[in-house]
Formats: C-alpha cells, structure tokens, sequence
C-alpha cells in the first residue's frame, strides 16, 4: 500500500472517528447536552418550530405546527416539571395538517420564572389565557389538552374561560379528590409525618431517585441506562429549588381541589383519558368527573401508569383523533337537522 493511499485511509478514518468518539464522549461526559439534542433532532424531524410570545413583560416560549384551519387548533398543557417537548411522542402520531401548539408552563423550560408570580392553579389558567390571546389561538374554539398539572389548569381553563374551547381532553388530571390513596398520596403522607416533605419523589436530585421516579409514574418498566439517568438529573437539578416551590403551591388548600371545585361550570364535551394503574393520581377521579360533567368521554387504559403521554402515545393520540371526529360528526348532523 502506498503512502497516499494510507493517508486517505487514516483521514476516511478519522473523519468517522470524530462523530463517534464525540456521541462517545457526550453519552459518558456530558449526558444532559444529549438529551436535549435529541428533543432538537424530534421537534426538527416532526416540523415543530420554537417561538415565543410576550404579553407586557412576560415570556411565553412554545412550539407549534401547521396553521389554523377548518379544524379545530389543539392547545397542549403538561405536567409538572415537564416541559413543551413531552408531547413529541403524541405529536408523532397526529396529521401534519392539524395546527398544534405545545406551550411551556408557567416558569418552566422558556416560559418566564418569576418569584412574583402566582403559581396557584387559578394563576396558572390566567396565564396561559394570556398566551391564548398573545397568538390569537382563540380566534375561533379550539381544543384543550392538559396532562396531570396541566390537567387540573385546564379544566380550570375550560371553567373560567368556556367562549375559548370547542372540547377538553383530561389526561390523569389533578386538582381531585380521591376515595384511594394512590402510592404517591401514601409516600408525601409518610414524608409530612416525619417531617421530610424536601424529599419530594417527583423531585430527583440522584439518578437513583430518578430511577425511583419513572418506576411511580410508568407501568411500563423502562430499562433507563445509568447515564441517561443522571442525564436526566442534570438538566433537573437547576430548577428544583423552583419545582418545590411550584409543588407546595399546587398542594395547597387554595389549588389541591380546584379541578374539583370548578368542574360542574365545565360544558364543553369534556374527554378523560386515564391509566388504570396511575400510582402517582388514583384512576378513580375519572369517575369524579364523569359524575360531574355532562358530556364526559372516559377511557380507562389498562397496562397503563400515570405518564399515559409516554407510555401510550399512539392509543392517546388515536383517542383524541377519534374524539374530535366524534364531535364534528355530531355537529354535521345538528346543522343537518
């Protein structure tokens, strides 16, 4: 083999070399930077754009895709100490054609955090009326989806604000009583008895706890690696001082209860989606509502925990699919009529 030849093979070889020892490097070194990448790469490869809004001095940050059409917009709410991305497994399954817009919760990810605000579910609700009408989304009723945290704010939002929403789909939503205790319920009340109520679950701060976490809030046992798990902690730990905060807010007698407390002024058709083996949020508050609301859809997933979003994407997704085609098919035959 000639000289020129051995070196095309040392740079073809080094030019491949480069890319993996820095996936290599990036897996063991910097695990946080790569799970953001690949939340980059998801909204890319499923047309999501980043914008932001800005109502006086506050930011809204969100993603969107595609554009206002005869079809309902779908407004998308996640829980708590998540973020706008959490929606990318539904957004998979969803038509391109269907204006969507996920919206960072008030003081996560992009959104603005501020110690002034209120952060009770009510503050909430208000604030994301104010994004509403930033964009204009309410130009013509869309339709809610609130998971968990996001659920409770937006059955709230449907009460407060009815001329807004066409239909409302509640994924294992907050703000319930319960006639069970739930795993987690059980857990803050042994913490509270003995004064540890810093050692939140959904709170990680240790990949070990992390680990604790996702086995509370799946039924599916995902096999996590150790690396992507302290990943996880990484991008976290620099707001957990901000979520613990946000939890003793919403666990307050002002918001524990405001699903609850606001769910008979709810008329629009109202859709519940639940896990039937939540541990975090006891699938009997889908009963709660069904009991109250008029109009109200429920499914129970079997197999299924508290993080429907994650661990049944296509189920969800075809579900409110089918929802919304439920709805316009009962409007045609009205006008028929």
């Amino acid at each position: 083999m000639d000289l020129d030849m051995l070196n095309m093979f040392v740079i073809a070889g080094g030019t491949l070399a480069i890319p993996i020892l820095a996936f290599v490097a990036s897996f063991l070194l910097w695990p946080s930077a790569l799970i953001r990448i690949y939340y980059w790469y998801w909204r890319r490869a499923l047309g999501m754009q980043v914008r932001y809004a800005n109502y006086d001095d506050y930011q809204f940050c969100y993603s969107y895709r595609g554009r206002p059409g005869y079809r309902p917009s779908i407004l998308m709410l996640h829980g708590f100490s998540a973020h706008k991305d959490m929606w990318l497994s539904i957004v998979k399954f969803l038509p391109k054609n269907l204006h969507l817009v996920c919206v960072d919760m008030p003081g996560h990810e992009g959104t603005t955090r501020s110690d002034l605000d209120d952060y009770s579910i009510i503050g909430q609700a208000k604030r994301i009326h104010q994004f509403v009408e930033c964009i204009k989304l309410n130009r013509k009723p869309f339709h809610l989806v609130g998971t968990s945290m996001g659920g409770n704010v937006a059955g709230v939002y449907a009460a407060q604000y009815p001329e807004d929403i066409c239909s409302l789909t509640l994924i294992c939503p907050a703000g319930l009583p319960s006639t069970t205790d739930s795993k987690f319920i059980k857990q803050l009340r042994e913490l509270q008895e003995s004064k540890r109520i810093d050692r939140i679950p959904l709170i990680p701060s240790t990949p070990e706890e992390m680990a604790d976490m996702l086995k509370l809030c799946s039924y599916v046992r995902f096999k996590v690696p150790q690396q992507i798990l302290q990943g996880l902690v990484d991008v976290r730990i620099p707001h957990n001082e901000f979520y613990r905060k946000l939890f003793l807010e919403i666990v307050d007698e002002k918001s524990r209860h405001s699903l609850h407390e606001n769910m008979s002024k709810i008329k629009a058709p109202t859709q519940v989606i639940w896990g039937k083996q939540d541990q975090v949020l006891d699938v009997s508050g889908a009963s709660v509502l069904a009991s109250a609301i008029p109009d109200c859809h429920v499914y129970i997933l079997e197999n299924c925990g508290h993080s429907v979003v994650v661990e049944r994407p296509r189920k969800t997704a075809n579900l409110i699919l089918e929802f919304l085609a439920l709805l316009h098919s009962i409007d045609n035959n009205k006008k028929q009529a």
